[in-house]
């Protein structure tokens, strides 16, 4: 009898362990952490299509992740996305006015993400700015349908 109580209680201890890490797997994965945001400055970007790009997606310079997507909307007067971006605190007044924002693939069909290249401008970017030069995303779905169409067309 005491045996197969220690035997129930050791399989329970091993399926909480095994549903603890599988939230901390899930949490590692979206990006999402436990501990509270640090200091940022927020950034805005303009884009014609950002094809699957979400909020929380990353920002990177240089491979490195910077900041996050905070937020995604529609801009009412131009009919493009507006993309607000949170970055760490430490970029701010070191990121140059002609920064490039471009919407990245992380493979052939993996997650979209924001990858920004620094420019030579002397003047810097501050809190709340607007990025104006930004490429958007590639849609492999255009990419096929014009492929298709100049082979029809030769």
């Amino acid at each position: 009898m005491k045996r197969s109580k220690m035997t129930e209680l050791g399989v329970g201890l091993f399926m909480l362990a095994g549903i603890l890490g599988l939230v901390f797997l899930g949490l590692r994965v979206s990006g999402m952490t436990l501990q509270p945001p640090g200091d940022t400055f927020r950034l805005e970007a303009n884009f014609a299509n950002i094809g699957g790009l979400k909020p929380r997606a990353r920002v990177t310079m240089a491979g490195v992740t910077v900041g996050r997507v905070s937020s995604i909307e529609l801009d009412a007067e131009w009919y493009d996305a507006r993309v607000i971006m949170e970055l760490q605190s430490d970029l701010e007044g070191r990121l140059s006015k002609d920064t490039t924002a471009a919407i990245l693939t992380a493979g052939l069909l993996g997650e979209q993400y924001i990858g920004l290249s620094v420019g030579g401008d002397p003047e810097t970017l501050a809190n709340g700015d607007t990025l104006r030069d930004t490429q958007s995303a590639i849609v492999l779905e255009e990419l096929i349908q014009q492929f298709v169409s100049n082979i029809v067309s030769d």
